[in-house]
């Protein structure tokens, strides 16, 4: 008599038929959403997408700064998303990703997802200089050996960097949130403006506003945070202008972009970027910018220190909540951005700690108390019912910390 066989769950690769076929990996049907220390605020607004709990995990550093991590609950066969962005302090917050990816194999997991919407050292993407590393590579091999089995991000700096991995890869955008947010503004006579290496995706975000592209041409001084800006090529005069980056770190080269297209008769300007990185001085640089508005994301968190008036913040957890089942339901991720479904309409904006949820098709405010439903239904989309939790986690758990 044969042996019972038991069916894979939604989402999950069904095994070959045939003599000595391999069997495909089957885990458990239902999903858990795990976080470091790293933001552990965009974690919790994910799993109200999703209308579940956050997982429980201990992950906290001894007095000698060596980073201890146990999870809480039993994961065994259970597909895991631990989302961890590479932020600030850079370094402590990669170590947590691969010990709480390592605790996770030695747990049994079924599968594993890194979700790291800001990936660290992605300028390190080449050899510019003799004897210099490649490092978002040697980041990409860490993550890979302490065994993830895939990685979902956003907005890479280079798109080249997918091929370091050796295991899929899933690459989200804000452009289409971002551009989403300027639309409903009504802007009118614009310019999105950019320069070379981020071209491929402002073009988008100029296609999204129909409006023209301008590119800055740039040369970087050294290995120093500062670049010199050579050239604006395109009509900017007496146009509003909004710059477009995937990234502000001390802002010096916003502001060199800035003064270039005053110089060009630009006097509305306003900027956007998904990663708000900010190292030091880029708020001092910001406040003194005379930048209308600078929207980011809640990819990398924003302390209270870091708020101007004039920085808007937009969530990308209806984005990466959305992905994060349609990974769990083996479902096309790439289908969010194509012209056959409608990207979350609702863009949600999380200012001093308040929720603002705003249609972005027609401006309007829209009412959030009570909470927004935990999934945005798609066009031709089917019921899915509430994904399961993985229980209550207690107050001011480390892993919350």
């Amino acid at each position: 008599m044969a042996a019972p066989t038991r069916d894979p769950a939604p989402g999950a690769a069904r095994s070959c038929e045939g003599f000595g076929a391999e069997e495909a990996p089957v885990y458990s049907d239902s999903f858990d959403v795990y976080t470091g220390n790293a933001n552990p605020g965009l974690a919790r607004k994910i799993c109200r997408y999703l209308g579940m709990s956050l997982g429980q995990a201990e992950v906290f550093s001894f007095a000698n700064e060596n980073i201890f991590v146990k999870i809480l609950d039993n994961v065994r066969e259970k597909d895991v998303f631990l989302i961890q962005p590479t932020c600030r302090p850079v370094n402590q917050s990669i170590m947590e990703l691969l010990i709480m990816i390592d605790a996770f194999k030695r747990a049994s997991a079924g599968r594993i997802t890194a979700v790291i919407p800001f990936y660290s050292y992605g300028r390190s993407d080449k050899k510019d200089q003799p004897r210099v590393p490649i490092t978002a590579r040697l980041v990409a091999d860490m993550i890979t050996v302490a065994g993830a089995d895939r990685v979902l991000s956003m907005d890479l700096h280079q798109g080249q960097i997918q091929g370091f991995f050796n295991i899929p890869v899933d690459e989200l955008t804000a452009v289409h949130l971002l551009s989403n947010y300027f639309r409903q503004k009504k802007l009118e006579n614009v310019v999105v403006v950019t320069d070379l290496g981020y071209a491929k995706r402002a073009r988008t975000f100029a296609e999204l506003l129909d409006a023209p592209l301008a590119i800055i041409e740039k040369r970087r001084v050294g290995n120093l945070d500062r670049a010199e800006v050579m050239n604006v090529i395109g009509q900017v005069r007496d146009r509003r202008a909004i710059i477009v980056d995937d990234e502000i770190d001390t802002a010096g080269t916003l502001l060199e972009v800035v003064r270039a297209l005053q110089r060009e008769g630009v006097d509305e300007i306003y900027a956007c970027a998904t990663h708000g990185v900010l190292s030091d001085p880029a708020i001092d640089r910001i406040a003194g910018s005379g930048l209308r508005e600078i929207v980011l994301t809640d990819s990398i968190p924003l302390p209270p220190e870091k708020r101007l008036p004039q920085i808007t913040t937009l969530s990308v957890a209806p984005l990466f909540g959305e992905a994060i089942r349609r990974i769990h339901r083996g479902e096309s991720v790439g289908a969010l951005f194509s012209s056959e479904v409608t990207l979350t309409q609702e863009m949600i904006l999380w200012e001093d700690g308040v929720e603002h949820l705003i249609d972005a098709r027609t401006g309007a405010h829209l009412e959030t108390d009570p909470p927004a439903p935990p999934h945005v239904r798609f066009p031709h989309d089917r019921a899915v019912p509430a994904a399961p939790t993985a229980g209550s986690a207690p107050a001011n758990t480390p892993g919350d910390r």
